[in-house]
């Protein structure tokens, strides 16, 4: 039976638990209190009709020590869940791993399959609704940030590619774990969706399109079509997940064509980039994390609702929206400066504080989306309300 979603919009909650540039364990998740609040969090989602939330198992916390697991602070998650009729999509690895852990380590691979294995057996002591999970989050950013500018571990330079061969291995690996054990399991892909424009004519068409191209270097591999020998499948996985920011494009200079956007310097609509990354794997697809920070934020939520309209006539199978973060979160190098990211900022306690403006572009591209996935439907709303 194909997965239904219970709601096209989807919430995303911050669960990077990374060692920062400074050498520091990061846990977004504990950072902003949603490890406790997280019933309260999933009301305030209920009440804008959200009832799809991407979450992390944060694997330096599950795994105490070298496979032994406690993944206990996760039930109130699903204590919420089933009360109030959220499906969750977790992150078995966002940007994180146990200490002394890098994706080239001998044992890295092992212990990931085990992560994976003791996770679905928890999840299915706690709930009959399907496991869905995203083996580890955004492949091609991880490789870069830690093997080539020293963003993470190992803190690496010239080691993208190293790492990302590794990273991928691991991932594929799980997945055949997690579709053993249960193979009614959803599991995602999830990828930057990127656009590289050229500065000027200093770079030909063909090395344009290369470097456009490899953006799909991970992707590729997890469905087989690159390296097969490390198993990648297009039966191992479900859906595709792209995410999307202001600062998705770029020129081949590496300056970031603007957005508000200028004249001159248009930029690639994300409509066309979905149709692009659709047309090349011909898989369902989510945009699983979209938004924008401080002063912008209802017009960006606005700009890509209709955007990812315009890809669905387009003939794109989009499934999705995942706005993300849904709470406002820190930065991963400075926990004392937060973004004004979310569609609730977090007060000097930690509370959540509503921006009344994000909450009604969400308002308002939400009816959009309905009127347009359910047109007779909205039709008939109208009549019913003429009488």
């Amino acid at each position: 039976m194909e997965l239904k979603f219970n709601s096209f919009f989807m919430g995303g909650f911050e669960c990077a638990d990374q060692i920062n540039r400074s050498g520091e364990r990061v846990n977004l998740m504990k950072e902003t209190k949603h490890d406790v609040w997280v019933k309260q969090d999933y009301q305030l989602l209920e009440g804008i009709g959200v009832k799809v939330v991407r979450e992390g198992v944060c694997w330096s916390r599950a795994e105490t020590a070298p496979y032994i697991f406690d993944f206990s602070y996760l039930i109130p998650f699903y204590e919420a869940a089933k009360e109030m009729g959220f499906q969750i999509i977790w992150d078995m690895c966002h940007f994180g791993y146990p200490d002394g852990l890098i994706p080239t380590h001998p044992q890295f691979t092992s212990r990931f399959v085990a992560l994976c294995e003791a996770f679905s057996i928890f999840h299915s002591q706690q709930t009959t609704e399907p496991l869905m999970v995203v083996p580890i989050n955004e492949i091609s950013f991880l490789s870069w940030h830690s093997g080539d500018v020293r963003g993470t571990v190992p803190f690496a330079i010239n080691s993208g590619d190293d790492i990302k061969y590794h990273l991928c291995k691991a991932a594929i690996e799980g997945a055949k774990r997690l579709k053993e054990i249960d193979p009614t399991c959803i599991l995602f892909i999830i990828e930057p969706l990127i656009k590289i424009h050229a500065a000027d004519d200093s770079i030909s068409a063909a090395e344009l399109a290369l470097m456009n191209h490899n953006q799909f270097k991970s992707m590729d591999v997890l469905l087989g079509i690159a390296i097969p020998e490390l198993g990648g499948s297009r039966n191992l996985f479900d859906f595709l997940g792209f995410n999307y920011y202001y600062n998705n494009q770029w020129d081949h200079k590496n300056e970031r064509i603007p957005w508000p956007e200028i004249p001159g310097k248009p930029m690639t609509p994300l409509s066309h980039l979905l149709l692009m990354a659709y047309n090349r794997y011909s898989m369902p697809v989510l945009l699983t994390e979209t938004g924008h920070f401080g002063v912008g934020r209802d017009l960006w939520l606005k700009k890509i609702t209709l955007e990812c309209m315009e890809a669905m006539d387009l003939g794109v199978d989009l499934r999705g929206i995942c706005i993300y973060p849904i709470i406002d979160r820190p930065d991963w190098d400075d926990l004392t400066l937060y973004s004004k990211s979310g569609i609730w900022d977090l007060g000097e306690n930690k509370e959540r504080i509503g921006d009344s403006g994000y909450l009604q572009a969400f308002k308002e591209c939400d009816e959009m989306i309905e009127r347009f996935l359910h047109p007779t439907k909205s039709s008939l709303n109208l009549l019913n309300v003429d009488k």
